[in-house]
């Protein structure tokens, strides 16, 4: 498992030998899937757009509240909520942008030997999983077929949550997991995963590329 990051002032593309890649794979090796997070379902799950629109709806109804029970009309009370509303559309707007850029910088690659995750909004980094580090894989399924899969490292290995974040499974702090978060279809990429880490080979790969360089609402399913 390796990692490194994009020289400052160069493009992340510029390096990558194909989509997501930092280098062509080696023979005897396949592409099984490559996609990215649903930048909508992100919003909602990791960045917690709904929690915060019910935060600020709260607290607009509570000022009105407050406003008409100390004797103000709902001339005063809409005057009160302008003062508020600004900030919560500039917050929502905020986290949907963080959202809809984490989503538009990652790519999730699954090969038959490895899993490749190329993140970051302002530093790209891509961590190159082989499979014979990685001791299993779970479904965190979501609705209209999205979910998240998260990959339970091997002993020894290690990558650090905030190295990871919000590509990391929720709440595993002391041992991270990376996590292809949000994806669509994700039972059939977890299937693909499932059968490539089934079939993934004892010895270490040769001729393996260098990589380049964040409690649940139900429990998650365990894949392999």
């Amino acid at each position: 498992m390796s990692h490194r990051h994009t020289p400052p002032g160069q493009h992340e593309h510029e390096f990558e030998a194909a989509h997501g890649l930092p280098e062509a794979l080696p023979a005897g090796e396949r592409l099984l899937w490559q996609g990215a997070p649903d930048w909508r379902s992100l919003a909602w799950h990791v960045f917690h757009v709904r929690e915060v629109l019910v935060y600020f709806a709260l607290l607009l109804g509570w000022r009105a509240l407050d406003v008409g029970l100390a004797g103000g009309g709902p001339g005063q009370a809409l005057i009160a909520l302008l003062w508020l509303t600004p900030l919560a559309a500039l917050a929502l707007g905020l986290l949907g942008v963080l959202a809809w850029l984490s989503a538009r910088t990652a790519v999730y690659t699954v090969t038959t030997r490895r899993t490749v995750m190329r993140v970051g909004i302002v530093l790209s980094v891509t961590f190159n999983l082989p499979h014979r580090q990685v001791d299993g894989v779970a479904l965190r399924p979501r609705a209209n077929g999205h979910g998240d899969l998260a990959l339970q490292l091997a002993p020894g290995e290690r990558i650090g949550w905030l190295h990871l974040w919000p590509h990391a499974r929720p709440w595993c702090v002391r041992r991270p997991e990376p996590a292809l978060r949000c994806i669509p279809d994700a039972a059939r990429v977890g299937a693909l995963l499932s059968q490539a880490l089934a079939e993934r080979p004892l010895a270490p790969l040769a001729a393996a590329p260098a990589a380049v360089a964040r409690p649940a609402a139900r429990p998650d399913t365990a894949l392999a």
